[in-house]
């Protein structure tokens, strides 16, 4: 195991020696321009699609968490499941909702 972190240390050091002097070079020309609006377009694209990951990944974990408090509940006090399933169902709509929001907006972040 410490052969792996040092040989990882070591590449992600020649890397950065490797990639540095060709990101201090500095564009010129009519290639500048096109370097520029390439690398803002990524960067959007990058943005919005970890928005939309992120956002969807706590959706996620909040439905899980509503799924199994739901079903702790329901073990413990039968007699109330029908209560506890309409409750579940609209907390899991309220986080979806909170989900197709953070989609939404990471696409609009691309466009």
């Amino acid at each position: 195991m410490k052969k792996l972190v040092a040989l990882t240390a070591l590449a992600s050091l020649g890397l950065m020696i490797v990639v540095d002097p060709a990101i201090a070079q500095d564009a010129t020309g009519d290639g500048a321009e096109a370097l520029a609006k390439a690398s803002a377009s990524g960067l959007k694209g990058i943005g919005g699609g970890l928005a939309a990951g992120i956002g969807a990944l706590g959706a996620g974990v909040g439905i899980g968490r509503i799924g199994g408090s739901a079903v702790e509940a329901i073990a413990r006090q039968p007699e109330m499941a029908g209560s506890i399933g309409t409750n579940m169902i609209i907390t899991a709509a309220l986080v979806e909702g909170v989900a197709l929001f953070a989609v939404v907006v990471g696409l609009l972040a691309i466009l």
